[in-house]
């Protein structure tokens, strides 16, 4: 595939080394999330729905929602299983990047997005509702140069671990 073929929301794509060139070109308020989003679900879209949704509501401003993948090498690291991520970086990157309520896809390599919003400083950081966001060294970071840190409910019955648990037991 060439770059003539990909589909026009391939541009929301980022490598590291053009993060910040493209994000000072982005509405602000910039909200930052991150994860494997490995197999896409309801609960996921609704998440980056309610996340972008906070970037809308602060302000005049559209804002922009920027999601970092947690690359191939970082997924593994995070103990859900010796065969996830079932998808790889770049085609769980195009199908984030596919959604509307996204606004720039990049990747980080380490355990967690420390040092990616250390560099990019976004406005509001939002997790799931399993984090604990006064325990998140991220948030102590983010609350440190002035921004804010929010945790989002989750739609309860969705996971990506127990779809895949359901599909190999046949029951999907």
């Amino acid at each position: 595939m060439t770059s003539t073929d990909l589909p026009d929301f391939a541009r929301k794509l980022c490598g590291r080394a053009e993060l910040l060139h493209r994000l000072a070109a982005l509405p602000r308020p910039l909200v930052f999330t991150n994860g494997v989003f490995d197999v896409l679900h309801r609960g996921h879209v609704s998440y980056l729905d309610r996340a972008r949704a906070l970037a809308c509501s602060v302000g005049d401003s559209r804002g922009s929602l920027i999601v970092a993948l947690n690359s191939d090498t970082s997924a593994r690291r995070l103990g859900k299983g010796p065969d996830r991520p079932l998808n790889n970086e770049i085609d769980r990157a195009m199908v984030i990047a596919s959604l509307e309520s996204v606004s720039l896809v990049t990747w980080f390599d380490e355990d967690t997005p420390l040092e990616i919003i250390s560099e990019i400083k976004p406005d509001l950081l939002v997790k799931g509702g399993d984090y604990d966001m006064s325990k998140l060294a991220e948030t102590r970071v983010v609350l440190a140069y002035g921004g804010t840190a929010r945790a989002l409910p989750f739609v309860d019955g969705y996971s990506t671990t127990a779809l895949v648990k359901k599909i190999r037991q046949g029951q999907a």
